[in-house]
């Protein structure tokens, strides 16, 4: 999954370098910053030195400047890798979709595709941009932040130890459990999205026999399912921020409580002690923006897997090792085939099982001759639309055999073979357009003339 990924970076991969770099050094004048304060309070404050109040002022908002500088840069490159990376993989997807067969289509479903082309790789595009940026600035702030408090007091630093122990015991569970539910979570937008996508394109249908309730039932039972997954999965996302409390006032008053023993032994100063509270509130800052992250890498889990699939799918149909790039003639010829539109048939049927099996044709044999004109009559589901649909190999055969011009269809290049076989299909559909853009679908270099004779030829001038 994460190499099928991470290869759509492609033209990406400078601003996805630059973004962990500028934001690494935003880090370091983060960090920076409080260790200057310590120096301003002790050797400016205390010791009653104005100058060195000038100074270390002066250092400090040198740095604040260069840290905003940096964080502009970082925000600015990973908002170029992110979209630039979702925009990748929805073009990886829509190009691999293409090349599907109808088999391809039947497997993942019309809905199941919208879901993964925009809900999953949306999820994908906030984690990368979160993966570039958070996952490199928590880390590195929470270890900086570390290291220059057992700088500072190595005794102390035992306490963000222990922290450590509990968030990471806590964000564990919490990250098995919760992945689970939100892989199941974008099953139920496919369901919604399939009844949404029917009702719409079906409400002619749907008003002419008054069935407004019973699709309301059908998207209400998918919309509950998904509303009872969200907050199952949020539930168990919810204890996140309550342990991170615990742990956050945990530490300010064991820091509070031996950092004041301390600074009356005189083992610490007060601007060190003040330092240690900033770089506790940064260490937990860190702890929760890394908390953030895995809330986020969990569900993009499930979308990561479901995105890359897609993209990974190997058709069902495709081009032949050396196809044959000219159809001599029509004639057509069916020889003993058997066809079954059920996935599962199918690969049960390559695998050599015998029992019985429903087929929407089965041991078809008939001849057509070049110039010939044959009426095929039958009621609904006797094959008449999946006979159409193997000569132009749009589903492949079971057993059996489809010749075209006395040629195997499947030893034909696909575009060829598509391109010689006219189809008018029962439903019309249009894209969005003009009437004269869906007209030169057949032929995108057709002029206005031959347009127009085709609309005559067809009684819709």
């Amino acid at each position: 999954m994460f190499k099928t990924l991470f290869s759509q970076i492609k033209q990406y991969k400078w601003p996805s370098i630059a973004t962990p770099v500028f934001t690494a050094l935003e880090v370091v004048m983060d960090v920076l910053i409080p260790y200057v304060t310590a120096s301003l309070i002790d050797k400016g404050i205390n010791a009653g030195d104005i100058s060195q109040v000038y100074f270390y002022g002066a250092v400090m908002i040198g740095m604040a400047f260069l840290s905003l500088f940096f964080g502009i840069m970082a925000g600015r490159f990973s908002a170029l890798a992110s979209s630039g990376f979702a925009a990748n993989l929805r073009m990886a997807m829509y190009r691999n979709i293409q090349r599907f067969a109808f088999s391809d289509i039947d497997k993942y479903s019309a809905s199941g595709l919208v879901t993964r082309m925009t809900t999953d790789v949306s999820n994908l595009q906030n984690a990368y941009q979160q993966l570039l940026r958070v996952t490199v600035r928590a880390p590195f702030r929470l270890v900086l932040s570390i290291v220059m408090c057992i700088v500072i007091n190595p005794r102390l630093s035992i306490i963000f130890v222990v922290a450590l122990i509990v968030l990471g015991s806590a964000l564990s569970y919490i990250i098995i459990h919760a992945s689970r539910l939100f892989t199941q979570v974008f099953k139920a937008y496919d369901r919604l999205n399939l009844a949404v996508q029917e009702n719409v394109s079906a409400i002619r249908v749907v008003k002419a026999f008054v069935r407004e309730e019973y699709e309301n039932e059908k998207f209400d039972k998918a919309a509950t399912w998904l509303y009872q997954l969200n907050v199952k999965a949020e539930k168990l996302m919810a204890l996140n921020h309550p342990i991170m409390n615990m742990v956050v006032y945990g530490c300010i008053i064991a820091l509070s409580w031996f950092g004041a023993h301390f600074v009356v032994e005189s083992t610490l100063t007060t601007g060190e002690l003040t330092s240690l509270f900033t770089y506790v509130m940064s260490i937990l800052q860190a702890l929760m923006m890394l908390s953030m992250v895995f809330v986020m890498l969990t569900q993009s889990a499930a979308s990561g897997q479901r995105v890359a699939q897609v993209i990974n799918e190997l058709p069902d149909i495709y081009n032949p090792g050396n196809p044959v790039m000219e159809v001599k003639d029509g004639s057509v010829e069916f020889n003993h085939v058997q066809f079954s539109y059920n996935r599962k048939i199918r690969e049960e049927r390559a695998q050599g099982e015998q029992e019985h099996l429903e087929y929407a044709i089965n041991g078809l044999d008939f001849r057509i001759r070049k110039g010939e004109t044959i009426g095929i009559i039958g009621g609904t589901g006797s094959g008449k639309s999946s006979l159409v649909n193997l000569i132009s190999r749009l589903y492949d055969v079971n057993h059996g055999s489809v010749f075209v011009g006395g040629i195997d269809v499947r030893n034909y290049d696909l575009t060829t073979l598509r391109n010689a076989v006219s189809v008018v299909l029962q439903n019309n559909i249009l894209f969005s357009g003009t009437i004269l853009d869906n007209l030169r679908w057949g032929n995108p270099d057709a002029t206005l003339e031959q347009a127009q004779y085709a609309c005559c030829i067809a009684c819709a001038d």
